[in-house]
């Protein structure tokens, strides 16, 4: 038996270009036979859905609202559902695992961190960062970075970004050995295109899937497996 789990995932809630609810996101991936899900929102710095000019605690507990919903349904019908952001610097964009919003909370300045301190800063702190879909190009985006010495992981499956980003993706993943990860970059329960992770047993926490990132014990999903 295996257990698949889709490392990139948006709400309604926390991401503008959302559309379905966690929980909706929740009975969806249910329903594709996954094991579990990170919830990962846009965060502060880019297509984020709660009002910036919330005090910061505020605006921390709005962006954890379509986790909540996710994990709250999730725990209703057998899917875990863990918690983590998509950090974005210049349109380049972080998949951040391992830290809470209790961590965020003391933490305020990490929004204007130059993007080098904020991966030294959430990296020394235990995370775990992939680095979404990094040979992406569209307007908002003015150059690619690539960052192979201050990051985790390569996103070298997106499902819906297409063959040539993915292919590049894996080449710059092997080129500097880094841990590949998947995932479906997914934003409604109308996504036809899902990708992740497959392990040989469940994970029960953050760290535990992170344990399991950092030993390369996952194989890649292909969308259409």
């Amino acid at each position: 038996m295996t257990y698949r789990y889709d490392l990139h995932v948006h709400t309604a809630e926390g991401s503008a270009c959302g559309h379905s609810p966690g929980a909706e996101m929740a009975d969806f991936y249910k329903e594709k036979g996954y094991a579990g899900i990170v919830v990962t929102d846009h965060f502060f710095t880019g297509n984020t859905k709660p009002d910036r000019s919330l005090p910061w605690k505020d605006w921390l507990a709005a962006f954890k609202t379509g986790y909540e919903k996710a994990k709250a349904r999730g725990d209703e019908i057998g899917l875990t559902v863990f918690y983590g952001w998509e950090h974005s610097f210049h349109g380049n964009d972080f998949l951040t695992f391992g830290l809470d919003n209790d961590w965020l909370e003391e933490r305020p300045e990490i929004v204007g961190l130059d993007i080098v301190d904020y991966l030294n800063l959430v990296r020394g702190a235990g995370a775990f960062v992939s680095h979404a879909h990094p040979f992406f190009e569209a307007r908002y985006i003015p150059y690619i970075r690539l960052l192979p010495r201050h990051v985790d992981a390569v996103e070298v499956m997106n499902a819906p970004k297409g063959e040539f980003i993915n292919r590049m993706a894996l080449h710059y993943a092997r080129a500097y050995d880094l841990i590949e990860t998947g995932g479906s970059d997914c934003h409604s329960t109308s996504a036809t295109a899902l990708s992740g992770i497959e392990l040989d047993h469940p994970v029960s926490s953050i760290q535990e899937l992170i344990a399991v990132l950092r030993n390369r014990e996952h194989r890649i999903i292909q969308p259409g497996e």
